[in-house]
């Protein structure tokens, strides 16, 4: 029980704000009535999330849907987060709204355009500096869809630039974390498409900067937790954006299609731990709750999280050395698919209950009340669609 105990205390994973908002696809949005449509809800929900899972101590801002005067909006953040007892987590800069971003923003071949992305990189990092928010995650749109239309390697250059800039303002102990995709809304080259241009720009942008894992920028058939012992091993291992997806960037609640990987990537990291590397790897959850519950998803969302990562950390990993060094293959797998496979429900309800938490939180969610109340509350509001990559 002192291994679950230390795995499941250990366990923190950071939740958006736009997993609370009415969000959309390209065809449209299905609006809920209990969707938070002001700041103030969406640290209110993030912190009925908190009370239920005991997990989530961060909320993670995007910058103009949460903050969209900028550095101004500090203090209405601050007094939020003294309200509801939730920090402010990593601040998303926001590259794909503006107009002027039609050609991409940091990598556009206007300079003055250029200069405009920097600036609210810079106002970004500025935001988290005054809110103490070691984090700022760096999701880019940028590329080109047709052949021809646009020079890679001159956009690779200006991108390293910025970049560069960015990390010269960043304060000790801050990280700027470079995120990658390999399609949408660029079809035929993105700038910043995998893990390897993402490593290659931390490392040009500086010592701060690390490489941001979503787990759902990946074509179907990659090998995430290869790329994640890769980075593990380059020590360049910032962060992850945790969601499922069946065909690409879907969005999908962590472990509703693959729930394997999930544990497969957790295994890494327990390993990395085992061999006494030393990490510092932020788990975020970057989810659009369209058809479920927003709450209710996000519930689940941790919960699964604390499951997959506890069966991980129960692996016995000095037998798994030996099998896999005696190249016992059909044992060594077995070993490592029977930690999967355990039923760990019973044990995180005990640590829970431990902990004074509910031993069920998503069945606590449905008997509180709470969504029915601020549906109630907050049903006949209509809030904007956030843009939502």
């Amino acid at each position: 029980m002192d291994q679950v105990v230390q795995a499941l205390d250990s366990f923190q994973i950071e939740i958006p704000s736009w997993g609370f908002a009415n969000t959309g696809t390209r065809f449209g949005k299905f609006v809920q009535p209990g969707a938070a449509t002001t700041l103030e809800e969406k640290f209110s929900d993030a912190a009925e999330v908190r009370r239920l899972t005991g997990a989530t101590p961060t909320l993670a801002l995007h910058v103009l849907w949460d903050l969209p005067n900028g550095v101004r909006d500090v203090p209405q953040v601050q007094a939020l987060e003294q309200r509801f007892g939730i920090r402010a987590g990593s601040i998303n800069p926001n590259l794909f709204q503006d107009q002027e971003y039609k050609f991409g923003s940091l990598c556009n071949p206007s300079a003055e355009v250029r200069q405009h992305a920097v600036d609210h990189m810079l106002e970004s990092v500025e935001i988290a500096k005054q809110l103490n928010s070691r984090d700022v995650s760096l999701w880019l749109p940028d590329g080109s869809n047709y052949p021809g239309t646009q020079s890679m390697r001159k956009r690779i250059g200006w991108l390293e630039e910025a970049l560069r800039a960015t990390h010269a303002h960043l304060a000790p102990g801050q990280r700027l974390l470079i995120e990658y995709k390999p399609f949408e809304p660029a079809f035929y080259h993105t700038d910043i498409a995998d893990w390897g241009m993402s490593s290659h720009l931390a490392r040009t942008a500086g010592p701060q900067a690390c490489v941001l894992v979503d787990t759902g920028h990946h074509y179907a058939t990659q090998n995430i937790e290869q790329i994640v012992a890769w980075l593990l091993h380059t020590g360049l291992l910032g962060g992850f954006h945790f969601n499922d997806r069946r065909y690409a960037d879907d969005d999908l609640t962590l472990g509703s299609i693959d729930p394997y990987q999930i544990f497969r990537i957790f295994h890494e990291i327990h390993s990395a731990k085992s061999d006494g590397l030393q990490l510092d790897v932020a788990f975020m959850v970057d989810q659009s709750h369209n058809l479920k519950g927003k709450i209710e998803a996000t519930v689940q969302t941790v919960v699964t999280a604390q499951e997959l990562w506890l069966k991980a950390a129960l692996v016995d990993r000095e037998e798994l050395a030996r099998r896999q060094q005696s190249c016992d293959l059909v044992a060594a797998e077995e070993l490592f698919r029977g930690a999967f496979w355990r039923d760990v429900r019973p044990l995180a309800a005990a640590w829970r209950e431990s902990r004074g938490l509910p031993a069920a939180p998503i069945a606590a969610l449905r008997e509180g009340g709470y969504v029915e109340r601020i549906s109630q509350e907050r049903g006949g509001r209509h809030s904007t669609v956030n843009s939502y990559a």
